[in-house]
């Protein structure tokens, strides 16, 4: 015969709900551990490490659908030399720009450190390409290869020669740009104002667009470019805005 004496004085409600919290407690550290495998280890304003009430998980090694191997965390910090000083010893303070903005990258146009290749679809192959290349056609609206562009400062920096697609999405995403020098900018798509006789962007003046960060490959746009070359152009209206002195005047016109 089996002795049903232990389970008469065993709170088996009681352990089951202490068991659930201890599994509970378990489950919140290890998510938040998990959750440090990427953009840990944090830094306090003067750099010194932050610290983390949960320790940073043992690297991973995670498998590219394209081949490869990413290691997370992997250790390295981003190093950059930002044109940036101190206004307080204390930490939470603001930092005061110590030389051009726009350039420099801080602010309005500070820009993350992606990876410098190019995005890729599920064939491996790059997901932005030149529509001259492609063969792809503009089939609704207007064509603005040809039309010049034209900034809040009455002057144009060149004239609109391809436009950059996202393949799969079958979208453009940049207008590319040929300045008098004839080299090649790009301008983020959701920028640009096509109309009849012109493609008007008023977020830099004319002058400015020699600076625009260029592509390393003429039929390539890597993560990095594309996001420094988005960051110039958001950074513009409030970094360029003394370049230009009736910059209402001008965007009332250009409208």
């Amino acid at each position: 015969m089996y002795d049903w004496q232990f389970f008469g004085t065993f709170d088996l409600a009681r352990i089951s709900l202490w068991m659930f919290w201890l599994f509970f407690a378990g489950l919140v550290y290890w998510i938040q551990k998990e959750n440090q495998r990427e953009g840990y280890p944090l830094e306090n304003d003067n750099g010194t490490p932050a610290g983390s009430l949960f320790a940073t998980p043992e690297p991973k090694t995670f498998n590219l659908p394209h081949g490869g191997t990413y290691q997370a965390p992997d250790g390295v910090r981003e190093q950059r030399d930002l044109a940036l000083a101190r206004t307080n010893a204390g930490g939470g303070f603001p930092f005061a720009p110590t030389g051009d903005c726009l350039r420099d990258g801080v602010g309005p146009a500070a820009w993350a450190m992606r990876r410098d290749e190019p995005e890729l679809d599920a064939h491996g192959h790059p997901k932005i390409q030149r529509m001259s290349a492609v063969g792809f056609s503009v089939a609704a609206g207007r064509d603005p290869r040809g039309l010049p562009v034209a900034s809040p400062d009455l002057k144009s920096p060149g004239k609109i020669t391809d436009l950059w697609v996202d393949v799969p999405e079958q979208m453009v995403r940049y207008l590319e740009v040929t300045l008098a020098d004839g080299s090649v900018r790009l301008i983020p798509m959701p920028l640009a104002r096509i109309k009849s006789d012109r493609v008007v962007v008023q977020s830099l003046p004319a002058a400015r667009y020699g600076q625009v960060p260029q592509t390393a490959l003429a039929d390539r746009v890597t993560k990095l470019e594309e996001d420094k070359i988005s960051a110039f152009f958001a950074g513009g209206p409030l970094f360029c805005a003394e370049e230009v002195p009736s910059r209402t005047k001008a965007l009332m016109d250009l409208v």
